[in-house]
């Protein structure tokens, strides 16, 4: 009996000794591999060549990214003292219509992005090309703005995300490792 239990000993510190050699190997592997550099993950928003969508910019209220997905916040930025809206890069009008009460014009441009802009009323219909710094509509009235203001929202794959870094306005934030 004394030998079955000596065997099933024996067992178990080969494993774990291979065990250990594996995990040992695996971490000088990992330490041969050098980690990803901040440049090497570098936003790929900046430097499109965007313009503002407003002539004069004052932004009166900052883009507050959401939780997650459903969560509260504000989807976009909102522009004051405007009287006309223009594109702010080139693109294809993907709507132009009332959402909710409130004029919007929605421009697809390409890549993934499409562009928001509310209340604004406009001549173009969908499908209609415009081109960077074009004339897109006037400010009116509805939604969550002020008069006067035009809220500029940015889809990029599906998710919003703060126009600023179409405009070079915001760097991406990165977080460091602590401890």
């Amino acid at each position: 009996m004394t030998s079955v239990a000596h065997r099933s000993s024996s067992s178990w510190d080969t494993r774990r000794a291979s065990t250990l050699m594996v995990v040992t190997a695996l971490f000088m592997v990992a330490a041969l591999v050098p980690a990803p550099s901040v440049a090497d993950e570098a936003d790929p928003l900046p430097g499109r060549g965007w313009v503002w969508p407003v002539e004069v910019v004052q932004i009166v209220r900052a883009f507050e990214a959401p939780a997650h997905r459903y969560a509260p916040g504000h989807r976009g930025i909102d522009l004051g003292s405007v009287v006309r809206v223009r594109s702010p890069a080139a693109g294809t009008v993907a709507f132009a219509g009332p959402v909710a009460g409130r004029p919007v014009v929605t421009i697809d441009h390409g890549d993934g992005l499409v562009t928001t802009l509310e209340p604004v009323t406009t001549d173009l219909h969908a499908g209609d090309p415009v081109a960077r710094g074009a004339a897109v509509g006037e400010i009116s009235e509805g939604g969550h703005t002020a008069p006067e203001t035009v809220h500029f929202g940015v889809r990029w794959q599906g998710e919003y995300v703060n126009p600023l870094r179409l405009l070079g306005g915001v760097p991406r934030a990165v977080l460091l490792p602590c401890c």
